[in-house]
């Protein structure tokens, strides 16, 4: 079952609520009113391409956004920069935005990504636990994953699985290693969910294992752990994604057409 936009919307924020610490419900109309109308857009067209209501390959046109999000055409282009900038759009003069499309090398640039970056910043997380760090987020992440994986929300074990990954990048307090795991989160909940066929089981123990690492502060055991869970996916992703028809053999080109 798919969420609309709109809701989908509301649970992002409320989610947001819940894990900025706000217990206190009086603390969320701030929260929310700070969420701005393009933010808003930008929420809503990100979860439409990652379902498949807007098909990889396809174009954004203002006027068809315009109207089925009612809003005006000026935070609607606010929001497309944002979609460019993580990977969801490209734009091209005279056809507008249109959306990504997954091919052997976007897949892989994904995994080698995330090699670089998640590796280094698991065996970090795990140095900072040994210095004393709480790691209060983390397993509260893992807990709501485990949540999502005994419920079966493709969508939802996506978007959890994302951000476990980020919460143990986070764990590693590095700023800048944040802000660019930050800059692929929404990649990677795409590529989980039209990859959602893969064992769900077997990922979340790898997580478990993963934190359990991280929390005895053991760096090379969870540096290990890390690569090891994320290469283990690259094949079984192709596989997956050949399956269900959602890999290019190669980006089609692009021309002054409507396509």
């Amino acid at each position: 079952m798919t969420r609309s936009p709109e809701n989908a919307l509301r649970t992002g924020i409320a989610h947001r609520t819940r894990t900025s610490g706000g217990a206190d419900p009086t603390a969320a109309p701030p929260l929310i009113e700070k969420v701005s109308l393009s933010s808003q857009i930008y929420l809503s067209i990100r979860e439409g391409i990652i379902l498949g209501r807007y098909p990889q390959g396809s174009r954004l046109t203002e006027q068809r956004l315009a109207e089925e999000l009612e809003v005006s055409r000026i935070p609607l282009r606010e929001a497309v920069p944002l979609l460019e900038m993580h990977g969801f759009v490209r734009t091209f003069p005279r056809r507008g935005a249109v959306v990504s499309t997954w091919d052997a090398k976007a897949v892989n640039d994904l995994f080698d990504l995330r090699l670089c970056l998640e590796v280094g910043a698991t065996r970090y997380a795990a140095r900072q636990v040994a210095n004393g760090a709480p790691t209060h987020r983390l397993e509260e992440v893992l807990a709501e994953t485990r949540r999502v994986v005994h419920d079966r929300d493709p969508y939802g074990i996506a978007a959890a699985s994302a951000e476990f990954h980020e919460a143990v990048v986070d764990q590693a307090d590095n700023a800048l290693m944040t802000t660019l795991m930050q800059s692929i989160l929404g990649r990677m909940t795409w590529l989980f969910y039209l990859t959602s066929q893969l064992d769900v089981d077997d990922a979340f123990s790898d997580h478990v294992e993963l934190c359990e690492a991280i929390i005895s502060g053991n760096e090379r055991v969870a540096e290990a752990l890390a690569y090891a869970h994320i290469e283990r996916d690259r094949a079984p992703s192709f596989a997956a994604l050949n399956t269900t028809h959602a890999l290019a053999a190669e980006t089609p080109p692009v021309d002054g057409s409507d396509g």
